[in-house]
């Protein structure tokens, strides 16, 4: 459920291509990283690799929200609709953070 909100989220933050092609590579990167961990329950390195992901990317999130946010003047409905989803991503990731933190706990973690 992680990975299928957070793809949709970052399709929606994609659309407008007000976000620059980083913002969806780093994403889309850290979800194919999400999906090998859940294929290998049984691998600690996929779920801290996916949890490290998830951390550098709500930084990276910050960062591209803030330097690329458009003027008031040039926000459409789409860009407006776009950018919301990028930020309600970016908000759910800490609870996302928590769940995978909890998922490498359960693995053996420490």
């Amino acid at each position: 459920a992680i990975i299928l909100v957070h793809w949709l989220l970052t399709v929606w933050g994609c659309m407008n291509y007000m976000l620059p092609l980083s913002y969806a590579w780093g994403n889309f990167s850290v979800l194919a990283v999400g999906i090998w961990a859940i294929v290998q329950r049984d691998s600690l390195d996929a779920i801290t690799m996916f949890l490290t992901g998830l951390l550098l990317t709500v930084l990276t999130d910050i960062i591209h929200i803030s330097v690329f946010y458009p003027s008031h003047d040039f926000l459409s409905d789409a860009k407006r609709f776009s950018i919301g989803m990028a930020i309600f991503s970016l908000l759910l990731k800490p609870v996302s953070c928590y769940l995978v933190y909890r998922m490498y706990r359960e693995r053996g973690g420490e």
